[in-house]
């Protein structure tokens, strides 16, 4: 018979062994995430730490991707350099993070066009409720000019990339 003291000792061990444990991501987390990449052109979205990519996604964009968002409507996902500077837990679909969009950029070419920029544009999953479809969203770009993944990678983006982070939208 094993002693009491011993099989308290061995369970205290084991959960702690577990609790160290740190799985690629994690690291990455630990390390901080400090810059997103979207490709639009590969349809993927790059996580990065200390300039080395740590996750990457494939993602669904505007429903007219090429090119830059030029004016409100377009559907169009932009082109350039912005922030995340916020997110939206109770948004229309799982978690939204927010871009910066338009910058002054974006506002200098729509004005000179006479046009509205628009804005809301962010980087989110899936609808609530159609949180089923998974992976299957990307057949086709759906979205107002957002960045979409499925609502697991948006929770694990979400919890990866802070506030503040820049983010690059390549062609």
């Amino acid at each position: 018979m094993i002693p009491r003291s011993s099989i308290a000792l061995l369970f205290a061990v084991s959960v702690l062994s577990v609790m160290s444990y740190r799985t690629p991501m994690a690291r990455a987390s630990a390390a901080g995430v400090d810059a997103v990449v979207v490709e639009k052109k590969a349809r993927r979205l790059t996580l990065f730490s200390a300039g080395s990519p740590v996750h990457t996604y494939a993602v669904a964009l505007g429903v007219h991707p090429v090119g830059p968002k030029i004016q409100e409507g377009d559907d169009r996902t932009p082109e350039g350099s912005y922030v995340i500077d916020g997110r939206n837990y109770n948004s229309a679909y799982h978690l939204a993070l927010h871009l910066s969009y338009p910058n002054a950029t974006d506002r200098a070419r729509a004005a000179a066009l006479g046009v509205d920029p628009g804005g809301d544009i962010m980087i989110h999953g899936l609808p609530n409720g159609f949180g089923w479809l998974g992976p299957a969203h990307r057949k086709h770009d759906w979205t107002r000019g957002c960045i979409a993944v499925t609502d697991s990678e948006i929770d694990e983006i979400g919890g990866l990339v802070p506030d503040g982070t820049p983010v690059q939208i390549k062609p």
